[in-house]
């Protein structure tokens, strides 16, 4: 969950002068593992009903259920060239609907964003979305149904967990016994006790946010809940940590933050690492912890995870990661990766300054890359910026590049075909083949994007350009794909299953050449400036493990083609001991274009290359 930018380019000096150690480079084992997260909001995925009305009841404008992710669509999905799915919107979350006959309470729509409310204002960890299921009362069976079968169709399973933040209403009524909800054994009198969950604001009571006419809940329908009000006394800090009685509505104000032992001052109510945990074992991280009294709320949440682990997910994306302490994660993830060494932990973070704590403390596995490579391949598709500023950034995490999750959308962000982005999909085709093919990290796609979604419709809270996460809705693009069920495509226009068809060749490409999960080496800096019409709009760079040699070539000019003569340094092709004077080169994308290496008396190689407008090869050295 992203409601506010952190804008941290200023920490890039901190990036690359910090006290970085080098981590292995990938072996050229000849294997590949890298994988792909296909990233679907659930209540979105199968609704077929055409309705759209901004601010619409469940009733008007339908939803999507675990039952809607058939075997069919599943097998559909992985055969785009995805490892993970990861269902976004499960775990049960603050909603404007009555399920008071399943014993859940109503929320308050003064605190909850549209009218489905948001994913990551969690009312009950221990349960999922109940409009989710085709009968409520059975929803956690109907979600582990979904699991099994997405297990069985050869996917892992990734859902978020929020710990940060809670809904203001949480009340789990699924919790285990012995499990005592947040909050329930708070000291309300005081600001803050290391056991206590929540910061409080003693002798003051909540006061909902001062909401101007476009904000009104529920559209300012009349809803005998949305009064003005909401009983919380004291108030609780705010989600974003506002200490106000009465926050913005700006702020996270559907929700509270949960307290980690951290006081209110910054200091640490809690055992800290030394720094010879930066390189310890997950076994080490987990003995530390095992014999200390941590916070009541580290418990809570590994608890939590635990649970889910046990219920077969195989992994978590952790929502605001850097709003909770790095020991908090030590302590978390030790636990999770003891219990399952194969977890997949994803954490989203936005400041460059503490990516390596996250990775050699924290244990995460991987960590959102949005700030530097996103943000700089995002302005080179809008027409602007330069590709050597790519190239630059990811040179800045080359020694943690394993770990950096390469996205153009997610839930957070704007569609690229949208109008607040690139208002056209063509143009995501050299960004997506930049951003799955530069490293061994992994690759993230949002639903729809593979159809190019352009997210032109007003849902309710929010407005166009990102698909809705708050509202009942359905993405008109999918629905062409969902074809009532049938998940063929067949409603699909002719460039929305071409735009499809290249998807599942470069993802697939990428899951099965053991060059992607092997060595780098930029091309940038032999060209950019030297090569005769090599563009400033153009990045290039090679990957090769074991036998594998791949030049990638990747045009971001929107409406010329670009000849040049891309040339490979001597050092190259010493590495890659090439002992012919030519070698046929042929792109592996569509198996369509061929070309040829040519190596001269000094040592250095050239290929002639011709790049449709935003065109990519991924050439293939032919021994």
């Amino acid at each position: 969950m992203k409601y506010f930018s952190f804008l941290c380019m200023a920490f890039a000096i901190l990036f690359l002068t910090g006290c970085m150690k080098e981590e292995p480079k990938p072996p050229n084992t000849g294997k590949n593992d890298k994988i792909v997260i296909y990233q679907v909001f659930t209540r979105l995925f199968g609704n077929t009903n055409t309705t759209m009305k901004p601010w619409g009841t469940i009733e008007e404008n339908g939803v999507g259920k675990f039952d809607d992710f058939t075997d069919k669509a599943l097998s559909e999905i992985k055969k785009l060239g995805v490892t993970h799915i990861w269902y976004t919107g499960v775990p049960h979350h603050a909603v404007i609907n009555d399920y008071t006959k399943y014993g859940i309470s109503n929320d308050d729509p003064d605190v909850v964003k549209g009218r489905a409310g948001s994913p990551y204002a969690i009312k009950d960890y221990y349960n999922v979305d109940p409009d989710l299921a085709t009968d409520p009362a059975r929803r956690l069976d109907e979600f582990k149904a979904l699991v099994d079968r997405t297990h069985r169709n050869g996917l892992k399973v990734i859902i978020d967990i929020v710990p940060n933040h809670v809904a203001r209403k949480y009340q789990s009524v699924s919790k285990p016994e012995g499990v005592t909800d947040f909050g329930a054994n708070d000291d309300k009198s005081v600001e803050y006790r290391r056991d206590n969950n929540f910061y409080y604001i003693p002798g003051q009571p909540f006061k909902v946010p001062e909401f101007n006419k476009d904000q009104l809940p529920l559209g300012g329908e009349k809803n005998p809940l949305a009064d003005g009000k909401f009983d919380e006394n004291p108030a609780k800090w705010t989600g974003n940590g506002s200490r106000a009685a009465q926050p913005s509505v700006n702020d996270w104000y559907e929700t509270v933050k949960i307290n980690y032992g951290v006081r209110p001052d910054g200091t640490k109510d809690f055992d800290v690492l030394t720094s010879e945990y930066d390189t310890a074992s997950i076994q080490k991280h987990f003995d530390f912890w095992k014999d200390k009294n941590v916070p009541d709320s580290w418990v809570k949440f590994r608890d939590i995870a635990l649970y889910w682990m046990n219920f077969g997910i195989d992994g978590f994306r952790f929502d605001m990661a850097e709003m909770v302490p790095v020991e908090f994660w030590s302590y978390l993830n030790s636990n999770i990766k003891i219990a399952n060494p194969d977890a997949v932990l994803i954490a989203e973070i936005y400041n460059p300054a503490i990516y390596r704590d996250y990775i050699r403390m924290g244990k995460m596995d991987y960590l959102y890359d949005k700030v530097g490579f996103y943000d700089s391949l995002r302005v080179l598709m809008q027409g602007k910026g330069n590709p050597n500023e790519v190239i630059k950034v990811q040179k800045q995490v080359e020694d943690i590049e394993k770990h950096m999750i390469h996205f153009l959308e997610n839930h957070d962000e704007q569609r690229i075909a949208s109008t607040g982005f690139a208002g056209n999909a063509e143009i995501g085709k050299p960004g997506m083949v930049v951003a799955a093919t530069i490293s061994t990290s992994p690759t993230l796609v949002y639903f729809a994007q593979e159809l190019g979604e352009p997210a032109t419709l007003d849902a309710g809270f929010g407005k166009a350009t990102r698909t809705t996460i708050f509202d009942y809705f359905a993405v008109p693009s999918f629905q062409r794909w969902v074809n009532n069920g049938l998940f063929d495509g067949g409603q699909l226009t002719e460039n929305e299953k071409e735009l499809r068809d290249f998807y599942s060749r470069l993802l697939n490409l990428t899951i099965t050449s053991p060059a992607f999960s092997g060595r780098y080496y930029e091309l940038q800096s032999a060209n950019a400036g030297i090569t005769e019409n090599y563009s400033d709009r153009v990045i290039s760079y090679a990957r090769y493990s074991g036998d594998q040699k791949l030049i990638v070539a990747a045009s971001f000019d929107k409406q010329n083609e670009l000849k040049f003569n891309l040339k490979i340094p001597a050092e190259l092709v010493s590495l890659w001991n090439l002992n012919s004077d030519k070698l046929k080169a042929t792109d592996l994308i569509y198996r369509k274009y061929t070309t040829e290496l040519k190596t001269g008396k000094k040592g250095e190689g050239t290929i002639e290359i011709s790049l449709p407008p935003s065109g990519s090869f991924i050439l293939e050295l032919q021994k």
